[in-house]
């Protein structure tokens, strides 16, 4: 059996942890919203998604600079010198959801993979790519948990929580290839070419 890279949540019963608390910080998709505690992080949302934007809990203190190392990394990844992050996280979710959230982990910066191929790598049937994609869709670390992999098995972007147009930013930052690329139209060359002129969102 293949380890988590998650660590253990907080009971669910519990609203806010003991120091558990948020920040916010900046970024070219707009600004991210980052919440958890010194242990580890388990949120990352984005407030400025239109009406798909993300808001900060009530009674959630905002702590500065709690997410030091993490804000750091965010910030090399948009800058294209990180492709890897290593971060503690403890999202929340069902054992279903916490293996479809690991599997995404395992796709490479740069790569994409399907509703179905996620659903074959956890040794479900085809018949599992819904309930993948629904896994995928409550993904609750965004971009270092990279659900923005997942594409359709034809290479459409599919839908994505805060906007496809995010998404599709984020695969030409990694220069990933999809669309008509995905079905051998464009190298991964040329993706990665298109990717770095590509203007920030927000």
């Amino acid at each position: 059996m293949i380890s988590s890279p998650f660590m253990p949540a907080e009971p669910t019963a519990r609203a806010f942890a003991p120091g558990q608390g948020y920040d916010i910080v900046d970024s070219p998709v707009g600004r991210l919203l980052l919440t958890g505690d010194e242990r580890a992080l388990d949120g990352l949302f984005m407030l400025d998604a239109g009406e798909r934007s993300a808001t900060v809990r009530p009674g959630l203190t905002q702590r500065q600079g709690l997410f030091g190392a993490v804000a750091d990394q965010l910030a090399a990844y948009f800058a294209g010198s990180l492709t890897e992050f290593d971060v503690a996280m403890a999202p929340r979710g069902t054992p279903f959801q916490l293996a479809v959230w690991a599997e995404l982990m395992r796709i490479p910066y740069g790569a994409t993979a399907s509703y179905g191929g996620v659903a074959a790598a956890l040794g479900k049937s085809p018949l599992a790519s819904r309930a993948v994609g629904l896994a995928n869709g409550r993904n609750p670390i965004s971009i270092i948990v990279p659900c923005h992999r997942v594409i359709g098995a034809d290479g459409s972007l599919t839908g994505y929580g805060w906007g496809v147009d995010r998404k599709e930013w984020l695969l030409r930052h990694e220069g990933a290839v999809y669309g008509t690329a995905a079905r051998g139209g464009r190298g991964a060359a040329a993706a990665a070419a298109a990717a770095g002129s590509q203007p920030a969102l927000w």
